[in-house]
């Protein structure tokens, strides 16, 4: 059984881990300076566990006092669950807590990027995405299709803020990734280990992705929400891919699509173009 202490204030100290969820520049100072993170969702919190983050602490709403037996995967002798009065969860927390648990876990120290380019043959790369959920997607269509790793480009959004984890259905605690130390030349270390830079843009000059010249091993990168891929990053890439648009789109004004939408389908077509080689390969070889 897991060990429960009630709580009945928001001002208790073994709560602060769970301060103003919702604040995401105390949150993000705070997270830094402990080395937590928190995950929400009892199915989340066990898949967080199992991937090797410890537990610090757990928090339940008292109306989800049933969401007790599922929560004995993650935790430990050692674990405290403190239950409180949902308003006080809410006033805590800055939201309703609907989802069962909270829980408060430890962050990994993350590889460097040449461990990861060392173990994978296709990999997808964000340059600075700043909205938490889209790189909670994005970890989560890569889990899905294939992808053996993410890089971060040093000022994208953490992949472990709350928002991410929730939207990534605790994708990114199944999929490795690693930040870079740098942007200027950051797709340097991906050529110098065999990979082929794929930029994806939505620009009608670029190859369709179905078409590009991928190597044994392929690297996607992926722009901001807004602005896309950066003229360096562009430039420095092996070749420029598109994911071909229906003709009717442009009469309708539809040139390019979100990029989350774009991650799943690019990875897919990828994925798929990668398989009709290695199938055309073996054809040649016999």
């Amino acid at each position: 059984m897991v060990r429960t202490i009630s709580i009945g204030s928001a001002d208790d100290p073994r709560l602060t881990d769970y301060t103003r969820l919702t604040d995401v520049g105390l949150r993000t100072s705070l997270e830094a300076e402990h080395g937590l993170f928190i995950a929400e969702g009892t199915k989340v919190i066990v898949r967080a566990a199992a991937a090797g983050y410890p537990v610090r602490s757990m928090l339940l709403a008292e109306s989800r006092r049933n969401d007790l037996p599922a929560l004995e995967a993650a935790a430990t002798e050692d674990t405290s669950v403190y239950v409180v009065p949902d308003e006080v969860a809410e006033h805590l927390t800055g939201f309703r807590v609907h989802r069962g648990a909270l829980a408060s876990l430890r962050r990994k120290e993350l590889p460097a990027v040449s461990a990861l380019l060392d173990n994978s043959k296709k990999v997808v790369v964000l340059e600075d995405l700043v909205d938490h959920g889209n790189v909670g997607a994005i970890f989560r269509c890569a889990a899905a299709l294939g992808v053996d790793a993410v890089l971060l480009s040093p000022r994208c959004a953490d992949p472990l803020y709350r928002r991410s984890v929730k939207v990534s259905m605790g994708a990114v605690f199944a999929i490795p990734y690693a930040r870079m130390t740098e942007w200027f030349d950051g797709l340097a270390e991906l050529k110098n280990s065999g990979f082929t830079v794929l930029a994806l843009t939505p620009d009608e000059r670029a190859t369709p992705i179905t078409s590009a010249s991928i190597g044994g091993k392929a690297a996607l990168l992926l722009g901001t929400e807004g602005d896309g891929l950066s003229a360096r990053w562009l430039h420095e890439a092996d070749e420029a891919v598109r994911i071909p648009m229906h003709p009717a789109a442009r009469a309708n004004g539809v040139d390019s699509l979100n990029v989350v939408a774009a991650a799943a389908i690019a990875c897919h077509l990828l994925a798929a173009a990668n398989d009709l080689k290695t199938l055309q390969n073996a054809e040649s070889a016999s």
